[in-house]
Order: structure tokens, then C-alpha cells, then sequence
């Protein structure tokens, strides 16, 4: 079907209509008639590039109880995107082209977001061997990243294998950077908070000494490294002077690690329970401060759902994880304002890049994919988790009032959003 969005603002700019046809933007200006096109009055909102996350967690296969692909890619949709990473920490784990591809599949049979499957790196994620990364890549999935996520690659000789093995197919490695000696038995960010809690601390070197130790080996054989949900102003300077190295090192931040401070846990709820943990407010500046400048390429969701068993039990039993995926786009306006060149760098064109996307991340233009999202800036509203797609309620932010809502998500110039409803 052909679509005609009326009155809409392309990144904050003067009003125009879009034309939807073919899976492309087929034309774009003001005051444009197309005959039988179904009409969507867009008055008041902005135009996006879909967003793009590169850190989804979807639970299928083995904890459907938590989450499914379906479930997770209606909330997807809802937040305003329009393809989603997923992590490899399924049951069984995807570290071969076989789980790789049911998780593909089970994405194109929901239809509602472009689901790409990350790889496990390591068999199991345990750190021991190498999994079957060349099969991935091979696959239907045709996999180029590759994260352990939730387990950090300790060992140097292997991550530099693995560093070696996907530069042949330009491939990257997603690193959850955690030196496991550092943060054993850790609750929380190690600090000021931690000590007047009583609870065993997971201190900011945890995290920048394995990426120091990994943009040395990225710069030393010349492969592309991802860093997961970067959380301290520490690692932001690594990465930093490692870019000026010219090392080709990309990073990402969450959206709860840009609001958030460790102050959250005094309340002893185990929602606020995230790894890594939530940081201090200078560490929020200062990753604040590095979207802005461009050395945290992506903010990615880490969606991290959870059964209410996991969660509704004592902080130190409970799994760490928060939702993100229909919240992100949120809590970005509501740290960064309306800087939507901004948004739509840091939320979907880079993120498209890293994960080598090529169809999406454009901005809406005659010709190109007609991926985007149609956001209402004016709108606030209060976080229900009870009116979440989610299959799991675990939201930081319930009863908290955020700026924006996605009213239309399109894909491939069909939507899966409109009038902020599921389509399907």
C-alpha cells in the first residue's frame, strides 16, 4: 500500500509530505496529492530514521517466560525501531549457524522489527574455545557481530583470536568488559553508596582495564571491537585515546546509565540491580558528555527482561537487567531535549553502521528505505509497566513521567506502528 504522510517534520525541519511506496520514500514536499494512498495526518510530529539497537535481549529460545522474539519485537516497534540486535545468552546459547538462524527466523515471522542475531564468541559463552563464527557468518542470519554479553572474554589469547578471526569478513566483537577477579560477588558500583548499604562493591576498573587491554589488541591486529554499555568516565578516556590512535574501536551507552546513579539502589528494590552497575553522577556527565562528542557511537537499549520471579525477590538473588526498548527514546529526549540530528546519530544511524545495516539508518528522502518513525515531541507520559509489550514488567522507570511518544514506526514503508498502537 502506498502511504502519504501529511504535515510532518523531517528532524525538526519545516512541515512537508512524505510518499511510501515500494519499501522507499518515493517522494517528499509540500502539498503532494497521490491518488489511493492511505492518508496519515503526521501534523506535529518528527520524522526519523528508524532506530536501531544494537544490544536486544529476546530470551528465544529457552526463556519464553521472560520474553519472545514476537513480544520483543512489538515492544521494539513501539519504542520506534525498526531492527534490533539480539544477544547470544539464549538456551541454548546461539553460538552456532543453527540457533542463529531460528532466532532469524522467528524474527521475519514477527514482522514487526529486522531481528539480526548476535553470535556467541566463545562455545557456551565460557570463555574456553572459540565458537563457530565463520558458520555464522556464513549462515541465513549472515551474523557480523559477535558478543559473549553477560560474560566478558577474559582471556587475551582468545579475544585476540577472535579479534583475528572476523576481520577476514569484516566482522566486530562486542565486548562485555568486566575482569571477572575484580567484581566477584559484586552488587553494585563500588563506592560511597555501596559502603552505607553494606553491599559488596563493583569498582569502575572492572570495566576500563579490559578495555584498555582489548583497544590494545583491536589496534594490534587491526580489527573492528564494539564495546557494550559503557558505564564510567574512566572507560570514555580509554576509548577516546584510542580512537585518536586510530584504533577502530566503536562503544555504546544505555539509556538508564545516562539518567540513573547509584543512589537508586538505597531503596534496596532489585529493579535498579544492573550490570554493569548504575555509576555516580560524574560518570553519567561525563558519558553524557561523550554522546554529544561522538566517542559513545550508539545508545543501545541492553533490554534485559526478566520473569517476576528473577526480580521480585532479595537483592542479592535477583538477576541484574532492565527493560529499555519502548523507554529509550524517552529518556534520550529527556536527557538531550529535542536535539533530534543528535537522536537520530546516536540511536540509528551509527548504531546501522556498527552493525552493518545498510538499509537502515537514512534519513528520510526520496530513494531511501523507507524505515522511519514519527515521533510526538509534545507528548509526556507516565511510565505504566502494566501497559508494556514486554512479556516482563522490570522498567526502572514506572510512575516516572517522560517527554515523547512513537506515534508510527514503519518498515520498509509498511507500518508495524500507528496512532502509537501495535499494528500487530
Amino acid at each position: 500500500m502506498t502511504y502519504l504522510l501529511r504535515e510532518v517534520s523531517v528532524l525538526g525541519a519545516a512541515p512537508t509530505d512524505l510518499v511510501l511506496r515500494g519499501g522507499v520514500v518515493a517522494a517528499v514536499g509540500p502539498g503532494l496529492s497521490v491518488p489511493n494512498a492511505r492518508v496519515v495526518d503526521a501534523a506535529g510530529l518528527v520524522a526519523l530514521p528508524g532506530l536501531v539497537d544494537l544490544h536486544t535481549h529476546l530470551r528465544e529460545p529457552g526463556r519464553e517466560d521472560a520474553e519472545t522474539v514476537q513480544t520483543g519485537s512489538r515492544a521494539a516497534a513501539l519504542g520506534g525501531y525498526t531492527a534490533v540486535c539480539a544477544m547470544a545468552n539464549t538456551d541454548p546459547v546461539a553460538d552456532t549457524a543453527g540457533v542463529v538462524e531460528q532466532v532469524w527466523r522467528l524474527g521475519r515471522r514477527a514482522g514487526l522489527v529486522d531481528v539480526r542475531p548476535v553470535g556467541a564468541v566463545t562455545v557456551g559463552l565460557r570463555g574456553e574455545r572459540l565458537a563457530e563464527l565463520g558458520a555464522m557468518a556464513d549462515s541465513a542470519a549472515a551474523v557480523r557481530m559477535f558478543s559473549d554479553d553477560g560474560h566478558c572474554v577474559a582471556d587475551a589469547r582468545l579475544m585476540r583470536r577472535a579479534l583475528e578471526y572476523v576481520k577476514a569478513f569484516d566482522g566486530v566483537i562486542a565486548q562485555h568488559a568486566e575482569e571477572p577477579r575484580l567484581t566477584e560477588g559484586a552488587q553494585m558500583h563500588e563506592g560511597e553508596v555501596a559502603a552505607r548499604l553494606g553491599l559488596a562493591g563493583w569498582p569502575a576498573v572492572a570495566e576500563e582495564a579490559i578495555i584498555a587491554r582489548d583497544v590494545l589488541l583491536a589496534g594490534h591486529v587491526g580489527a573492528r571491537l564494539h564495546v557494550c554499555h559503557v558505564s564510567t568516565a574512566g572507560s570514555v578516556e580509554i576509548i577516546r585515546q584510542a580512537r585518536a590512535r586510530g584504533v577502530r574501536v566503536s562503544a555504546e551507552v544505555t539509556p538508564h546509565h545516562l539518567l540513573l546513579t547509584d543512589q537508586r539502589t538505597e531503596s534496596y528494590d532489585p529493579v535498579f540491580k544492573v550490570n554493569p552497575p548504575l555509576r555516580p553522577w560524574a560518570d553519567i556527565e561525563a558519558l553524557r558528555q561523550a554522546v554529544r562528542d561522538g566517542v559513545l557511537d550508539a545508545i543501545a537499549t541492553d533490554h534485559a527482561p526478566h520473569a517476576v520471579e528473577d526480580k521480585e525477590c532479595e537483592w542479592a538473588y535477583a538477576r541484574p537487567g532492565m527493560l529499555g526498548l519502548e523507554t529509550a527514546l524517552s529518556v534520550a529526549l529527556a536527557v538531550f531535549g529535542p536535539d533530534w540530528e543528535l537522536i537520530a546519530n546516536r540511536m540509528s544511524r551509527a548504531p546501522a553502521r556498527v552493525a552493518g545495516l545498510a538499509e537502515h539508518g537514512h534519513t528520510p528522502a526520496a530513494g531511501a528505505p523507507a524505515n522511519l518513525t514519527l515521533v510526538d515531541p509534545a507528548v509526556e507520559r507516565v511510565v505504566d509497566p502494566g501497559e508494556l509489550a514486554s512479556l516482563s514488567r522490570n522498567t526502572p522507570y514506572a510512575g516516572m513521567t517522560l517527554p515523547g511518544r512513537v506515534m508510527a514506526t514503519f518498515l520498509r514503508g509498511e507500518p508495524t506502528v500507528l496512532d502509537g498502537k501495535a499494528v500487530k
